[in-house]
């Protein structure tokens, strides 16, 4: 079993808690997590890469083990979130690097991307959303409309995304074999999201989602013009981004490889880990050395 290393940097003031395992030469891979949860939800995926991979997995300010700073000290946005990844990844050295975005990662991968092009050597989506394709409406519409309308009306259907019901049912929804999801996942998401403090933190990230969207049109010019490699593995069960969200990445990247999942759901790792271990260790072997060989070549070649 590969060696994982626990670690906190300084970062902006704020201490990062970060996952990290494989040769610091190796190609680096750094995988964003999702809600309700942390960089935990990548705990088996990380061993079963590090023999060829150099794997970062920070949890995001606000989540797991990072600092949780009150709202009135720190400016909750996908945009902060995104630049203090951006800060961590600098600070840790790292310049080039294939990314692994789920959900909430998602939106901080894209902005990473859009920001500096020429770092992102891969990209694997596993309900890591781009396309309005993906949006379930059901599970959105009370999202769109308290990021809107924010107030008594529209705030209590939201914060029922913190309830432990609620954070079972993201874990549990569409996976044909639920037996195989360990129920201290749950647990422990809806324990951290209920910190003292954490509700306003997660409602400020719920009316930020909005501004997502609006990137799209420039995330999809991205794709077209930098044929960047990406491999989308979805749960077909997935109803939060459905599937039809990971079909849509083949209209602006033909090369796409893309995988749905029957029998999976939102966290699709719980389930289909070796599934997805699978598709990741192919596609990653060949997008790096592409890469590889790419940043070799003369200038004009």
């Amino acid at each position: 079993m590969a060696e994982v290393r626990h670690q906190y940097a300084s970062v902006r003031g704020h201490r990062v808690f970060y996952r990290e395992a494989g040769a610091p030469d190796a190609p680096t891979l750094v995988l964003l997590h999702g809600f309700p949860s942390s960089s935990r939800m990548f705990r088996q995926l990380i061993p079963a890469l590090a023999d060829r991979f150099h794997v970062i997995a920070p949890d995001h300010l606000g989540f797991g083990n990072s600092d949780v700073p009150p709202v009135d000290e720190f400016t909750y946005s996908f945009d902060s979130l995104t630049d203090i990844t951006e800060a961590l990844l600098a600070q840790l050295g790292i310049a080039r690097y294939a990314v692994y975005v789920q959900d909430y990662g998602a939106p901080i991968g894209w902005r990473l991307a859009l920001r500096t092009p020429d770092a992102i050597t891969a990209v694997i989506t596993q309900s890591g959303n781009a396309y309005e394709d993906g949006f379930v409406p059901d599970f959105w519409a009370p999202v769109w409309a308290y990021g809107e309308n924010p107030g008594p009306l529209t705030e209590p259907a939201a914060r029922t995304a913190l309830s432990l019901d609620a954070i079972r049912w993201q874990y549990l929804h569409g996976v044909a074999r639920p037996e195989l999801v360990d129920p201290d996942t749950w647990a422990a998401d809806h324990r951290e999201v209920n910190r003292p403090g954490q509700d306003l933190v997660q409602l400020t990230l719920f009316r930020d989602y909005r501004s997502n969207r609006p990137l799209y049109p420039e995330l999809h010019a991205y794709f077209r013009e930098s044929r960047v490699p990406l491999l989308a593995v979805w749960g077909e069960g997935d109803e939060i981004f459905g599937p039809d969200g990971a079909r849509a990445f083949a209209r602006d990247l033909p090369d796409a490889e893309i995988h749905v999942i029957p029998g999976g759901g939102h966290f699709l790792l719980e389930s289909h880990l070796d599934t997805v271990a699978g598709y990741i260790r192919g596609f990653l072997t060949t997008a790096t050395a592409t890469a590889t060989s790419a940043a070799a070549k003369p200038l004009g070649s």
